[in-house]
């Protein structure tokens, strides 16, 4: 593709955002789970944890997801506020490749924690985010969730960008409670966070399209590629950078671009 003017990128950009999200987007993306609720507090609890075992293989991440929410009484909010020794017990068996029963049984707990001193997890990330991004809030947050006793093995499932982390699955979290539902893909639950904070959730589809239409130059896709593709996607659209997410996305996944 030859070099394309500033102007031409976003308009490339913009007709590409507007054609991935859409209704359809759904029928195979892990969005769809937080979908299934209504409620806040479960959307959010839904979205976090389809989101923190959302690598690999996307069939397998729909079906463990779905067994997940079966796993929490299709109640997820109510499960982590009043779940029993015994309802935790019936989570052991549970396995997403290298996320296992025992990091499930320590999500529960830490988040029940977080519910109990936050208020939500919109709270949490409003207090501790800053106007321009919400990467030290997810590194805050990493530091919270992992205050009680625990496994070191299960820290590895949320990722730090102080460590220099793209953080992909939580930015992806963040687009999907906190981007507007008008286009029906995104939720928008979370009113007190706004979409220019976001950060693209960079994976390896995202980087490749970014660096073949040179937004992107660093070859790692990790938290200083991350800022190289915020920094240029908010010159495209500064109010919702990470529409192009959609773009990004759907260029690699389902055009080979």
């Amino acid at each position: 593709m030859k070099n394309l003017t500033n102007s031409e990128l976003k308009e490339f950009l913009d007709e590409k955002a507007l054609f991935y999200e859409q209704p359809k987007f759904i029928e195979t993306d892990p969005v769809q789970i937080p979908h299934l609720f209504t409620k806040k507090e479960d959307i959010e609890i839904a979205g976090f944890l389809t989101a923190t075992i959302s690598w690999g293989n996307r069939k397998s991440i729909l079906n463990n997801a779905h067994k997940l929410m079966e796993l929490l009484g299709n109640a997820p909010y109510d499960f982590i506020l009043n779940h029993t020794d015994t309802d935790l017990e019936n989570l052991e068996g549970f396995v997403h490749r290298t996320f296992n029963g025992t990091d499930l049984t320590y999500f529960i707990k830490a988040l029940q924690n977080i519910y109990r001193k936050y208020g939500d997890l919109e709270g949490f990330f409003k207090q501790f985010g800053n106007e321009t991004h919400l990467q030290n809030a997810i590194h805050y947050f990493k530091r919270e969730f992992f205050i009680l006793p625990h496994l070191s093995r299960t820290q590895k499932h949320v990722s730090d960008p102080h460590k220099n982390s793209a953080a992909k699955r939580i930015n992806m979290f963040f687009r999907w409670m906190i981007r507007d539902a008008k286009a029906g893909v995104d939720l928008g639950v979370w009113k007190s966070l706004s979409s220019s904070q976001l950060s693209c959730p960079l994976d390896v589809h995202s980087g490749n399209v970014a660096r073949k239409l040179n937004l992107l130059s660093r070859k790692q896709n990790d938290g200083k590629a991350l800022h190289e593709l915020d920094v240029n996607l908010r010159l495209l659209d500064p109010l919702d950078p990470v529409k192009y997410d959609y773009a990004l996305f759907g260029l690699g996944v389902f055009e080979k671009f």
